[in-house]
């Protein structure tokens, strides 16, 4: 009985030493704990706030909107595509989306490209851009004389911007159609030996009939590259761009239309007809492209195409 009272007090005494050294320890634990409270505070003042997107990076973002549009009517059974992009909407109306997104040769809507690159690095110069014609005459009568810069962009003269494009050269051409996202920016064949159309080398190259290639939509993107808000081109340049690039029609509309067309043939048939460009009215600015297509039967020229993108846009518009 004695042994067990003493075994007893010797298993109660080890009970309580083991107790106090659990209690020490887990005071000191918690005494090392900072205050949740305090951790919580600490913690909100390391994180930084975020701050809500601007709503035009949230549209890109989200990506923009596409319509299908109904714009039958205005084409009368001819084969082709059309688009405007709202960006004030950041909104896409599509008609013909499969034609919309074929690539096809660019054809004269690339002098839009070749005047910019030629103005911004001094190719041509605004106040002296007359060039002297070589003699050779050539089909279309506008183009036999000496003519400028404003002259040869509004006639589509095709051997003075052959004459440019050659002196912008291969690489710096290259350079700003990837900077631009131009469709397959496929300049390879600089000469145009690919045109089934024409063999004169003042009137081929590779924006006709050729390697480069672009879509209606792709159009309609690099305009708003070019003369968008977030374009990092020069004022004065877009200023003389804009000002060989505006339709006299529709006269005293509530807009303006800015345009370029294009067109092409292969073996004497017009196989690409183009217009695009940008429309702007007094609170915002669209960009659009109408393309054209062989159409059997059909009278295709770029000249139609630049009337159905005058009709759209005035509907649209008003």
């Amino acid at each position: 009985m004695r042994k067990f009272n003493i075994l007893s007090k010797i298993y109660g005494c080890v009970f309580i030493l083991s107790f106090l050294a659990l209690a020490g320890c887990s005071g000191d634990c918690l005494a090392n704990r900072p205050p949740v409270e305090t951790q919580a505070s600490e913690q909100t003042a390391q994180t930084p706030v975020e701050e809500p997107l601007p709503a035009e990076a949230q549209a890109e973002i989200v990506g923009p909107v596409i319509e299908d549009a109904d714009w039958e009517d205005s084409f009368n059974g001819l084969n082709g595509a059309a688009v405007i992009y709202d960006p004030a909407e950041n909104c896409y109306q599509i008609y013909q989306p499969e034609l919309a997104s074929t690539r096809r040769s660019p054809c004269s809507t690339f002098k839009i490209i070749s005047s910019l690159i030629a103005l911004e690095h001094g190719i041509i110069d605004a106040d002296a851009s007359l060039r002297p014609w070589s003699g050779e005459t050539f089909w279309n009568t506008d183009w036999n004389r000496d003519i400028d810069f404003p002259g040869a962009f509004r006639t589509s003269c095709v051997w003075y911007f052959r004459e440019v494009i050659d002196e912008i050269g291969a690489d710096t051409m290259q350079a700003e159609l990837s900077k631009l996202q131009y469709g397959n920016c496929d300049i390879s064949d600089w000469e145009g030996r690919l045109n089934t159309n024409n063999s004169n080398p003042a009137l081929t190259g590779f924006w006709i009939e050729s390697s480069l290639l672009i879509s209606p939509k792709e159009q309609t993107e690099v305009m708003e590259r070019i003369f968008g808000n977030h374009a990092d081109h020069l004022s004065g340049v877009l200023d003389q761009m804009k000002a060989v690039m505006l339709l006299p029609e529709p006269g005293d509309a509530e807009f303006s239309i800015y345009g370029k067309t294009g067109m092409g043939k292969a073996y004497g048939v017009v196989v690409d007809a183009w217009f695009t460009g940008f429309a702007d009215t007094a609170s915002k600015r669209i960009f659009f492209c109408v393309y054209l297509g062989e159409s059997d039967g059909k009278n295709v020229s770029s000249m139609r195409a630049k009337e159905i993108a005058v009709t759209i846009l005035s509907n649209y518009l008003r």
